[in-house]
C-alpha cells in the first residue's frame, strides 16, 4: 500500500475543475475508500491565469503538459483538454513513461481506441474512460464488468445533453430549433459553434465506444450513421405528441446476425418506452441483455461535476489496482470481428410530413408511390394551409430503409408535391 498516490491533470476547464474539486473537498473519504491518500501534484493548462470556482495553490500550475507527464513522481494522469491531436500523444508519453491514465476524451477513445487500449495493455497500465459516454452516468464499466456475463443484444440512448435540451424547449415552448439553440447557447448548453452536438457527431462518438464494448468489436466512427436535428420543426414535435410520440435524438447500436448496426439520428419514440419521459440536459442510456433483460442508466450527461465524478471515480479505481498490483486488468474487450451494416439492413416504421397541392387525388397520387414500394400505410392526417397547400402527414408501417428512400424520391418527383417537409424514424 502506498502511502500517497500523486495525480497530474493535464486539462483545467469544466470537467478539470470538476475532479480537482471532488480530489479536494473529499479528500478524506477517498482517502479511506484507497487506502492512499490521493495528491494532486500537478495541474497543467495553457490558461493558468482566469480565476476558477476551486482554489489551487498557484505553485502547483503550469502552463507545460510536460511537466506532468515527465514528472516520475506522479503515479496517474488525468487528460481533459479534448480533441484528437495533442491529447493522444500525451496519453501515449504518459502510458510509456510508466503512469496510468484516465481521460473523458470521448473523440480520442472513438478514433484511437484501437490503438491506446492495446498500448495500455502490453504496459500493463490502466487507461480509463467512464466520463467519455454519459458524463456522471456509469455506463463503461457496467458494461465491461457488472454485464459481461450476458451479451448485450442492443444498446441505445440519448447521450447528447445539449439536443435534448434543445428539442425539450421546442416542445415545450412551440419555438423553433434557431432559437432554442438561441436560449441553449445562453444558458452555457450549447457551444459558439454547436455543430458537434446538433449534427451528432458528439453522440456518434459516444454510440461508437458503447457499441465497441458492447458487442466487443471494434466499431469505426467513420462507419456510423449520422443525422442531426438542424431540420427538426416545431411541427414535427406536436405531431408527434399528438400521435403518442416523443422526438429524441438517440444513438442506437444493435447486433443482428449479419453484424451491427450502429446509428445516430432523431427518432419518434413511444411515449410508453422510459426514453421519451428523458428531458432537458439529463441523458438516459438503455441495455438489453440476453440474461439481465432490459436496464436503463439515467442521469445528468454534462457539467462540471457530473463529469468530475466519474473522471474521479477512474482515479480511485486505479489507485485501488496500484495498491493491490492488479493494474490492467480490464483493459481492450474487442476482441471479435463483426461487419459493420449499413443503413440499408434497417428497417422500420416512419413518419413522413409532406407539403402538397389541396386538389382531388393528391392523397392518392402519394399513397400510390408508397404502394409502389410495398410501404404499406398506417395511419393519415391532413391540415389545410395558405395558398390552396395541404400539409399530409403520414405514419407507415415497419419498411426496410432502401424501399422507404425509393419511395420518397417518387414522391418528391410528382408535381402535386411542393416539399417533403420531414423524415424522421419511429424506434419501437
Amino acid at each position: 500500500m502506498k502511502d500517497v498516490i500523486n495525480i497530474g491533470i493535464i486539462g483545467f476547464g469544466t470537467v478539470g475543475v470538476g475532479a480537482v474539486k471532488l480530489l479536494l473537498e473529499n479528500a478524506d473519504s477517498i482517502a479511506r475508500k484507497v487506502g492512499s491518500r490521493l495528491v494532486i501534484k500537478r495541474v497543467a493548462d495553457l490558461d493558468i491565469a482566469s480565476p476558477r470556482p476551486v482554489a489551487v495553490d498557484p505553485s502547483l500550475l503550469t502552463t507545460n503538459a510536460y511537466d506532468v507527464l515527465d514528472d516520475p513522481e506522479i503515479d496517474i494522469v488525468v487528460e481533459v483538454i479534448g480533441g484528437v491531436k495533442p491529447a493522444d500523444d500525451y496519453i501515449k508519453r504518459a502510458l510509456e513513461s510508466g503512469k496510468h491514465v484516465v481521460t473523458a476524451n470521448k473523440e480520442l477513445i472513438a478514433k484511437e481506441g484501437s490503438e491506446l487500449l492495446p498500448l495500455a495493455s502490453r504496459l500493463k497500465r490502466d487507461l480509463m474512460f467512464e466520463a467519455s459516454v454519459g458524463g456522471g452516468i456509469p455506463i463503461i464499466r457496467p458494461l465491461k464488468t457488472c454485464l459481461a456475463g450476458n451479451e448485450i443484444l442492443e444498446v441505445k440512448g440519448i447521450v447528447n445533453g445539449t439536443t435534448n435540451y434543445i428539442l425539450t424547449q421546442m416542445k415545450d415552448e412551440g419555438i423553433s430549433f434557431s432559437e432554442a439553440l438561441r436560449q441553449a447557447q445562453e444558458r452555457g448548453y450549447a457551444e459558439a459553434d454547436p455543430s458537434s452536438d446538433v449534427d451528432g457527431h458528439d453522440a456518434a462518438y459516444k454510440i461508437a465506444i458503447l457499441a465497441s464494448i458492447a458487442f466487443t468489436s471494434r466499431a469505426d466512427v467513420a462507419a456510423v450513421y449520422r443525422e442531426g436535428i438542424r431540420e427538426i420543426s416545431a411541427e414535427d414535435l406536436r405531431y408527434a405528441d399528438q400521435l403518442g410520440f416523443a422526438v429524441k435524438l438517440l444513438a442506437i447500436a444493435k447486433r443482428l446476425n449479419e453484424g451491427m448496426s450502429v446509428r445516430v439520428h432523431p427518432a419518434f419514440v413511444p411515449k410508453s418506452h422510459p426514453l421519451a419521459h428523458v428531458n432537458g440536459v439529463y441523458n438516459a442510456i438503455f441495455v438489453r441483455g440476453n440474461a439481465v433483460g432490459e436496464v436503463m442508466f439515467f442521469g445528468r450527461g454534462a457539467g462540471s461535476e457530473a463529469a468530475g465524478s466519474a473522471v474521479v471515480g477512474d482515479i480511485i479505481d486505479i489507485a485501488r489496482n496500484i495498491n493491490t498490483g492488479a493494474t490492467a486488468r480490464v483493459s481492450c474487450t474487442c476482441f471479435d470481428k463483426l461487419p459493420m451494416l449499413g443503413m440499408e439492413n434497417v428497417s422500420c416504421r416512419n413518419y413522413v410530413r409532406i407539403i402538397a397541392e389541396d386538389k382531388p387525388r393528391v392523397l392518392a397520387a402519394i399513397a400510390a408511390e408508397f404502394a409502389n414500394y410495398e410501404v404499406s400505410i398506417q395511419s393519415v392526417l391532413q391540415r389545410m394551409l395558405p395558398d390552396s397547400c395541404a400539409e399530409i402527414v403520414w405514419l407507415t408501417h415497419e419498411a426496410p430503409e432502401p424501399s422507404m428512400k425509393a419511395a420518397l424520391d417518387a414522391i418528391r418527383r410528382l408535381p402535386v408535391v411542393k416539399h417533403i417537409g420531414s423524415r424522421i424514424r419511429v424506434e419501437d
